[in-house]
């Protein structure tokens, strides 16, 4: 795994140097930066970073300013890291497309596990592993082989996380599923408290694939029970 690189970004040095080692222990490469405009110019002129993990609240640009820089040229996976443990707080950094959220103080290996997770979807979403089969429901077409998204012919760029919920819901077409249920399969964890987390990522593919997301043709809510890929959803 030494060709996996992992941008750690944290004006706390301590808390770079233990992730670092932890992650190092594991086999990733490691990249530093200790404030968020370090972390978007790492990004910038290095290429090869696979995954960010980096802290909220930072001098000179905050996380929250350096994942919306980040995202406007790539959709690597950022962990945000804070001390604050606050709904808004995590609403906020998943909103400019965080994919996961640690609050601080953390278990090492908690990161870690949450690295590999990010990493699998990362990996499969570049292509590195390839399936068969393409979806259609209406003007969205999902191809799994190119791990592309078109709707109504126009290709859409989703993150990994966005692309993973999309797929799992493409796939099950009509059927709910509740967003514990959606936390689980997407995350592999238990879904207890998931719903802002889900909420937020719902909303996001829906400013992508609906023509007007206050009005979804596709992506529904069923209101005390989940969401849904409308079956055959009218272009």
């Amino acid at each position: 795994m030494g060709n996996i690189n992992i941008l750690i970004c944290d004006d706390e040095s301590d808390i770079v140097s233990a992730l670092e080692i932890y992650l190092a222990s594991e086999g990733y490469s490691v990249r530093k930066a200790y404030n968020g405009a370090q972390a978007v110019e790492c990004v910038k002129a290095h290429g090869d970073v696979s995954l960010v993990i980096m802290d909220v609240m930072m001098p000179v640009m905050d996380g929250i300013q350096a994942a919306s820089r980040i995202r406007e040229t790539s959709n690597v996976p950022i962990i945000f890291l804070s001390a604050k443990s606050e709904d808004t707080d995590k609403i906020l950094g998943l909103n400019i497309g965080g994919d996961d959220y640690i609050t601080k103080p953390f278990n090492p290996v908690e990161v870690v596990a949450r690295v590999r997770s990010q990493l699998r979807r990362y990996m499969t979403l570049g292509g590195t592993q390839k399936k068969e089969g393409t979806l259609s429901i209406g003007g969205i077409e999902l191809d799994d082989g190119a791990k592309r998204v078109c709707v109504d012919g126009n290709e859409v760029t989703l993150t990994p996380t966005e692309y993973d919920i999309l797929r799992h819901l493409m796939n099950n077409p009509g059927r709910v599923f509740s967003s514990k249920e959606l936390y689980s399969s997407i995350w592999g964890e238990p879904g207890y408290g998931a719903e802002n987390t889900v909420a937020v990522h719902i909303r996001h593919i829906r400013e992508k694939i609906e023509i007007d997301p206050a009005e979804p043709e596709y992506l529904k809510v069923v209101w005390g029970q989940g969401y849904k890929i409308e079956r055959g959803a009218a272009k």
